[in-house]
């Protein structure tokens, strides 16, 4: 069965499916998604977890493995697994197309992937495991849905506002939900009467540091490295969260690599970055970042995505670090 966000939580509280493929490019949503699947399946007796990064060289016969063994301590267990580039491959089809089968009352699985086109949706692995399970597709909210967006959620945390205040707050943050989200937790701090006027979301909403992400975007697509890990020092002692510059930085490789493959296509430019000020520096990046260098940095986005979510092997500034100065033009992966 297919189901979008908002349906889920009903859907959950009817009983869990043994298999949610979780697809989409909103890290917020995403992760929200699987929050919710994550706490029903640890209501009903879940208690074992088990992560498996499906990236390169990955043995799929580990899901397998895994299906067939329960710790000592659990009886029931929910394994997700993350699949970066959304593409299993022949072995990883057959491996998904093998749990669909096996999967029972026992074993949940929760599978990541980024946004899926129509050829993956239709594939035998996905039709598999939607037969078995729910297949959740998010999708981008776009700048005209941006205020309805931020009022539900606004409602959602117990705040209203004024119409004028919703679209502040929609035009600073340029379509981030996480960072809009995150401005909504310290407006529940400031508010005192519930209703957020105008004129305390422009108090309490600060634009300077979300342009100046843009800003960090623009610097290394010129190949401006110095003035791009200036910037990027500028924001981390601004106290910018490390999330909202890697939804930057991962956003923008993920265009790069899009506008690329279309490039190559025969379709122009200027249909695939209407701004016009932007183009000289998208084409400036594809020119100097091959494409293999390009999946090297998504991939090592998710590394620094899993060290900012509590992962030891990097520190979540350090990883930036390295991700703005590859995007600039000077290479180390």
């Amino acid at each position: 069965m297919r189901l979008n966000p908002r349906q889920l939580p009903q859907s959950l509280n009817k009983g869990l499916a043994p298999i949610y493929v979780v697809s989409g490019d909103e890290p917020l949503l995403v992760q929200e998604c699987c929050d919710s699947i994550r706490a029903a399946a640890k209501k009903q007796g879940f208690n074992e977890r088990e992560l498996l990064h499906a990236e390169n060289n990955f043995d799929w016969g580990q899901l397998i493995a895994s299906a067939g063994s329960l710790s000592l301590f659990a009886e029931k267990k929910l394994i997700e697994v993350r699949l970066p580039n959304g593409k299993p491959g022949d072995k990883g089809s057959k491996a998904l197309q093998e749990f669909a089968r096996i999967g029972g009352d026992d074993l949940v699985l929760l599978l990541v992937l980024p946004k899926v086109d129509r050829a993956q949706v239709n594939s035998k692995w996905m039709k598999a495991l939607e037969q078995r399970g729910a297949l959740i597709q998010i999708w981008p909210v776009d700048a005209n849905e941006m205020p309805r967006w931020i009022h539900q959620r606004l409602r959602a945390e117990g705040l209203d506002a004024e119409p004028e205040a919703i679209q502040i707050l929609a035009e600073r943050v340029e379509g981030n939900l996480l960072a809009a989200s995150q401005e909504i937790e310290k407006l529940k701090l400031l508010s005192n009467d519930n209703l957020i006027t105008a004129a305390t979301m422009n108090d309490a909403v600060a634009s300077s540091a979300r342009y100046d992400v843009f800003g960090l975007i623009d610097r290394a697509l010129a190949g401006d490295a110095e003035a791009a890990v200036k910037t990027l020092h500028g924001l981390r002692a601004e106290g910018v969260e490390a999330p909202i510059v890697l939804w930057a930085l991962a956003r923008e490789i993920r265009s790069l690599l899009e506008i690329g493959e279309k490039l190559d296509q025969g379709q122009p430019l200027s249909r695939l970055v209407r701004i016009q000020k932007r183009q000289p520096l998208v084409q400036g990046a594809i020119n100097r970042l091959p494409r293999r260098q390009l999946e090297a940095l998504l991939l090592r986005a998710r590394a620094v995505d899993n060290a900012i979510k509590g992962g030891r092997e990097l520190n979540p500034w350090t990883g930036l670090l390295e991700l703005t100065l590859n995007l600039s033009g000077k290479r180390s992966l």
